[in-house]
């Protein structure tokens, strides 16, 4: 399993598979000093009262955690800013922007994307070559789009390294030493400044971002294949995840635009937005209810006004 190789980074303790503790267990009783369990997808969405990562914020969570996923896979942890996204920074910095893929993407969403991705490009491209030294007012930031699939992210190719497994561990020490594809994948998050991708998995990696870095959900609709018809709505699904990462802020697709499907203004409006803010320096800590789209806003207040309800979808 390649999750395998990031927990025993993580935790930093190696790992005991289950079919190596069911094979030691015949005849013996182990004991725990302490027991982690997860329990599959049951949790997957978990909700707050306050829509909130549990504990991303007040504990400081999403930072630890994410510092932790660098400091174990052996890279610096990204850029610390304190109070400003302009932190380190000039107006004339060229922004990383990264569209990941997604499979709630329609083939039109992904021609509209790709079509706004060449305008933004054509618009840095001729700005940096017409002179290296050009210090003229930019009219939108500097900022540089690609589009991203993960699974093409690979390690380089160490497959002439030989490991073997110990009996009681699912790999070697010596494991840690060896570049695999979320190292590659973390290369590249850690460098971006504007993370932008659907709902769904892809929402996960935002808490791995750098301090004073945006992240825009494009959003989804429901039902499936509903677009521009009486039935679709606006889906955006993991903001708690978002509202949970104090040290980055959250854009939203339009809410009342999104059951058109995905339009190449719309997105090239989201990424200058973005890029503007950066450079101009948006507040941090970023509020946690201002990460959250209209309907996250609003679920948050229903639960305020009426507790019953809370209790019932909580």
């Amino acid at each position: 399993c390649w999750s395998e190789d990031i927990y025993s980074r993580f935790g930093g303790l190696g790992i005991l598979k289950q079919s190596v503790l069911n094979k030691m267990s015949k005849g013996y009783w182990f004991m725990f000093e302490e027991l982690v369990m997860g329990s599959g997808t049951l949790c997957q969405r978990c909700i707050q009262p306050n829509l909130q990562l549990p504990g991303g914020v007040e504990l400081d969570g999403s930072r630890l955690f994410r510092d932790r996923i660098y400091q174990q896979h052996g890279l610096i942890h990204p850029i610390i800013r304190h109070k400003s996204s302009s932190e380190g920074r000039t107006s004339h910095d060229l922004l990383l922007a990264y569209i990941i893929d997604n499979k709630r993407f329609t083939s039109n969403d992904r021609k509209e994307i790709i079509n706004a991705i060449n305008e933004i490009n054509n618009y840095t491209n001729s700005y940096l070559n017409k002179t290296k030294n050009n210090t003229a007012k930019l009219q939108w930031p500097l900022v540089r789009v690609s589009y991203l699939f993960y699974k093409q992210v690979r390690a380089p190719n160490r497959s002439f390294i030989q490991i073997n497994a110990t009996q009681i561990d699912s790999r070697s020490p010596i494991y840690e030493l060896i570049e695999n594809n979320f190292i590659a994948q973390l290369k590249i998050l850690r460098q971006m400044d504007i993370h932008i991708t659907g709902p769904g998995t892809g929402q996960m990696y935002q808490t791995f971002l750098s301090d004073g870095s945006i992240t825009i959900n494009l959003g989804g609709i429901k039902p499936r294949g509903s677009e521009n018809t009486e039935k679709a709505y606006s889906s955006y699904l993991e903001q708690y995840m978002t509202s949970g990462t104090p040290y980055i802020k959250g854009l939203y697709y339009p809410i009342n635009e999104r059951q058109k499907g995905i339009k190449k203004d719309e997105v090239i409006k989201l990424i200058r937005q973005a890029s503007k803010l950066i450079l101009e320096g948006f507040s941090l800590p970023v509020n946690a209810h201002d990460n959250l789209a209209p309907d996250g806003q609003l679920f948050v207040e229903m639960c305020e006004k009426d507790k019953e309800f809370c209790s019932l979808v909580t």
